[in-house]
C-alpha cells in the first residue's frame, strides 16, 4: 500500500510537471510568431495613401474596416456581434459658427473677448441656434465634486442659468501636495470632459475652462484647432439636452481681464480655489453670446473578433487599438493625407500580432480573448464608449482591457512605462512580465498631462473595467533616457497629428514594439488561464464603479 501510494504521488507530480512544461512550450512557440516584419506589412497598408487617413464616414473607413475584417478572418478570430465583425456606432457631426465676440459687462466696464485668440466656444446640444443673454457669471474653482476627497466646488452654489468659470486640471497639480487628489498626476476630475459633465449635472447654462499649458497638457493652439474643426458625438435620442448650452475655454489672459473687471485678482482667487473649503465667487458680471450649429448624422463601425475560451469562455479579456485617424486635412509641407502610421497604425499592428500568437496556441485559454478596433478615438474615444455601453460580453464578465496608442518605432526599451501607474493590480502583472524581459516598470513621467484619460482604455476604466496602457517609452536600451526623451519630443512636434506621421523604412525599428507585444501576450495568456480578477486599488476613482455591479 505504501509503495503504491508513493508511486501514485510520483505519477501525479510527473504528470503536473509535464502539463506545465507542455503549456510553457506551447506559449513559447506561439510567442515566437510575433514578428516586426508582419507589423510593418500591416502598417504599410493602413498608412498608405490609398487609405486616405482612415477618417470615419469616408472611403478610408470602408477600406480600413474591411481590411481588418480580412485580417481577423485570416487569424482565426470569430465574429463578435451577432455573426458580424462590425458594430455600428451612430455618430453626430456638429459644426459650430460662433460669434466673433463674447461680451461681458463687468463692474469695471464692457469686456469684449475675441473668438479663437481669447476664447473658444462650442455646443453639443441639438439646437440650430444658441443665444445667451444677460447671464450671470460665477467662478467655481476647479468645478469639482469629489466626495472621496471631501471636495465640492459647487457647494452652496445654484448654477442653474449661470455661466460658470472654472480652472483646468485639479488642486493636486496646483499645490504640488501629494496628499491632495493625486498630487502632480491628473485625476479624472482634472479633465475637461469631467468638468463639462459636472456642469451639466449642476444645471449650468454654460461652462468656460481657463486654459494653461501645464494644466491642460497642451498649448492653446490645440484648443483652437479643436474649436475650428467639426466635432463628432455619439447620437443621443434626447439631443444632448442634459448638457450646458455653452462649453468653452478662456485663455489665462482673458480670465485675468474678466477678474480685473470684477475688481478681483485672478491669481489670488486661483490660490484660494486650491484650498479645502473654497466656495464659489459671484463675479457680478453678465454675459451675452450667440452661435449657430449644423448637424450631420451617420454611422461608423467598431471592428472586433474573438477567440472563444473553454470552461471560462463567458469571461473575456479585451485588447484594443483604435483604427481611425484624421483623413484629409490642411496642407502641411505639400501633403494633406494624415496617415496615422504611429497614431495608431503601430498599435493596431501590436494587437494583430498578439492575436496571431493566440491563434497559434494548441492549448486554448480558458477565458475568451477579444480583439477590438474602435472607431472615432480621435474625436473623444467615441467607439470605445459606445462599445462599453453596448458590450458583446457583460462588463461583469469583462476581466481586463489591454489598450495601446502612439507606440513609437524606435527600438528596444529597458522600461515598461505604465500610464496610470498605481490604479490597479494589473501593475503587478506588468512587473512580472517585465522581469522576464530584463526590463523595469516606470510610471509615466508626465502624469499631469492626463494621458490616462485620453486613450480608449479610459472608456473601459470609466465603466469600471481594470484597464492597462503600458509600453516602452522612457529608456532606450542603447541610447538611454535623454536620447529617448528628445526623440519623443521631436516626434510630437513634427509628426503628431500631421501628414508627416507616416512609415519610414530608414528610421523605423520595430524591435521594441515586438517586445511590447510579447509582454502583453504573456500577461493576457497568464490571466486567461487563471481565475484571477484584477482589482482597482484603494484610492482609484474607478473602484466604486466596479463594485456597484460585480457579484
Amino acid at each position: 500500500m505504501k509503495k503504491t501510494g508513493i508511486n501514485g504521488l510520483l505519477a501525479i507530480v510527473l504528470g503536473l510537471t509535464a502539463c506545465v512544461s507542455s503549456a510553457d512550450r506551447d506559449f513559447s512557440q506561439a510567442e515566437a510568431v510575433i514578428s516586426g516584419e508582419a507589423m510593418v506589412d500591416y502598417i504599410k497598408v493602413l498608412a498608405s495613401d490609398e487609405f486616405r487617413g482612415r477618417a470615419p464616414f469616408t472611403e478610408g473607413e470602408e477600406l480600413t474596416i474591411n481590411y481588418l475584417k480580412g485580417q481577423f478572418i485570416e487569424l482565426g478570430l470569430e465574429p463578435v456581434f451577432d455573426g458580424s465583425y462590425f458594430q455600428e456606432v451612430p455618430l453626430m457631426e456638429v459644426e459650430v459658427k460662433p460669434a466673433d465676440e463674447l461680451r461681458m459687462q463687468t463692474p469695471g466696464g464692457l469686456l469684449e473677448l475675441q473668438n479663437l485668440s481669447e476664447f473658444v466656444a462650442f455646443s453639443r446640444k441639438v439646437q440650430p441656434r444658441t443665444k445667451i443673454e444677460d447671464a450671470p457669471v460665477v467662478f467655481a474653482g476647479y468645478g469639482i465634486v469629489a466626495p472621496e476627497y471631501g471636495w465640492n466646488d459647487y457647494e452652496g452654489l445654484d448654477a442653474r442659468g449661470k455661466i460658470v468659470v472654472v480652472l483646468v486640471n485639479d488642486p493636486g497639480l496646483a499645490t504640488g501636495d501629494p496628499g491632495l487628489f493625486r498630487g502632480n498626476a491628473m485625476s479624472y476630475y482634472g479633465r475637461w470632459t469631467y468638468k463639462y459633465e459636472e456642469a451639466a449635472r449642476q444645471g449650468a447654462l454654460g461652462l468656460l475652462i481657463v486654459h494653461n499649458t501645464r494644466g491642460a497638457g497642451y498649448p492653446w493652439s490645440v484648443v483652437v484647432n479643436g474649436g475650428v474643426s467639426p466635432k463628432l458625438y455619439l447620437q443621443d435620442e434626447n439631443g444632448n439636452a442634459e448638457f450646458a448650452d455653452l462649453e468653452g475655454w478662456l485663455t489665462t489672459g482673458a480670465a485675468e481681464k474678466l477678474f480685473a473687471g470684477a475688481g478681483m485678482d485672478f491669481h489670488e482667487l486661483v490660490a484660494r480655489a486650491s484650498q479645502v473649503g473654497f466656495r464659489a465667487v459671484e463675479l457680478n458680471t453678465r454675459m451675452w453670446f450667440e452661435m449657430e450649429s449644423r448637424f450631420t448624422y451617420d454611422v461608423s463601425r467598431n471592428v472586433a473578433g474573438v477567440f472563444p475560451g473553454t470552461d471560462l469562455g463567458d469571461e473575456v479579456i479585451i485588447f484594443s487599438a483604435h483604427w481611425d485617424h484624421f483623413g484629409i486635412g490642411p496642407i502641411i509641407d505639400g501633403d494633406s493625407i494624415y496617415r496615422g502610421a504611429v497614431d495608431n497604425g503601430t498599435s493596431i499592428a501590436w494587437m494583430l500580432e498578439i492575436a496571431r500568437a493566440f491563434g497559434k496556441l494548441e492549448q486554448k485559454p480558458r477565458r475568451s480573448i477579444m480583439i477590438l478596433a474602435p472607431t472615432a478615438e480621435e474625436q473623444g474615444l467615441l467607439g470605445a464608449h459606445w462599445y462599453v455601453s453596448h458590450p458583446a460580453f457583460p462588463l461583469e464578465k469583462t476581466v481586463a482591457n489591454f489598450n495601446n496608442d502612439l507606440m513609437l518605432p524606435l527600438g528596444r526599451m529597458r522600461d515598461v512605462m505604465i500610464t496610470g501607474f498605481g490604479q490597479s493590480t494589473l501593475d503587478d502583472l506588468v512587473e512580472e512580465a517585465a522581469a522576464r524581459q530584463d526590463r523595469y516598470v516606470v510610471a509615466d513621467p508626465t502624469p499631469e498631462t492626463g494621458m490616462y484619460y485620453r486613450a480608449d482604455h479610459f472608456a473601459f476604466a470609466k465603466a469600471g473595467v481594470p484597464a492597462l496602457f503600458a509600453r516602452g517609452n522612457v529608456e532606450h536600451r542603447e541610447h538611454g533616457r535623454d536620447w529617448m526623451a528628445q526623440k519623443e519630443k521631436d516626434w510630437l512636434a513634427n509628426n503628431y497629428h500631421k501628414p508627416a506621421d507616416k512609415y519610414d523604412a530608414e528610421t523605423w525599428n520595430m524591435e521594441g514594439i515586438v517586445e511590447d507585444a510579447r509582454l502583453a501576450f504573456y500577461m493576457s495568456w497568464k490571466l486567461a488561464r487563471s481565475e484571477e480578477w484584477p482589482q482597482w486599488k484603494e484610492g482609484s476613482e474607478f473602484k466604486a464603479v466596479r463594485e456597484r455591479y460585480m457579484p
